[in-house]
């Protein structure tokens, strides 16, 4: 039962990071070309899921389970006590007879709550086996996750060259400017200064 609560808990942190993963695509859907009908239908995977784990979180930790577990492994090292064997041999046939149904009673108790014991290990097995089968789901929707979020970033790396380009650009554009408009005051101040030396020699 140990492996199967250890199961469980791998299950739970899958499901955690989808959870975290699915709100990083639902926060900019356009980006990750999700349609909302498939961002809903995967949401309600999420929610399913971990109400699914919840229920079988619950039903492996009730007494019911625990105790039926306990006892099985009792019996694999050998510490169910035995029932004596000769205690009856010398009472009388009545008393052998009574205890005879007594035995065969007990035995069909018993085999009731083992008939019992057995149907509710296989419904946990079931269960653990529906846990696989969405671990596995999940696992695929965290790799087209992955590859969403790779693209998506290689799509914010060629932006960000882009922009750094457009950026380079306009610098030396604006540089070009600032250097033509020197220019043009140089030729202006040389222009007046020879209009004003003309003036003064006229004069």
């Amino acid at each position: 039962m140990k492996h199967y609560a250890l199961f469980i808990s791998l299950f739970c942190c899958s499901v955690l990071s989808f959870t975290r993963i699915l709100g990083i695509v639902e926060s900019n859907p356009r980006k990750f070309k999700i349609s909302g009908t498939e961002l809903s239908e995967r949401r309600s995977f999420v929610d399913q899921t971990r109400s699914s784990v919840k229920e079988m979180r619950d039903h492996i930790s009730s007494p019911r389970v625990v105790a039926f577990t306990e006892r099985k492994t009792r019996e694999a090292l050998g510490v169910t006590a035995k029932q004596p064997s000769d205690r009856f041999t010398r009472m009388d046939d009545e008393m052998v007879a009574g205890n005879s149904r007594y035995v065969e009673d007990q035995q069909a108790q018993q085999q009731l709550i083992i008939d019992e014991q057995d149907a509710e290990l296989e419904l946990v097995t079931g269960s653990i086996r529906v846990l696989k089968n969405m671990s596995g789901r999940i696992g695929d929707e965290l790799d087209e996750q992955a590859v969403m979020l790779e693209d998506f970033s290689h799509e914010m790396d060629n932006t960000q060259t882009r922009m750094d380009s457009v950026l380079k650009r306009l610098a030396k554009v604006s540089h070009m400017t600032t250097d033509r408009r020197q220019w043009c005051m140089i030729i202006a101040l040389v222009i007046a200064l020879i209009i004003v030396l003309i003036l003064l020699l006229v004069l």
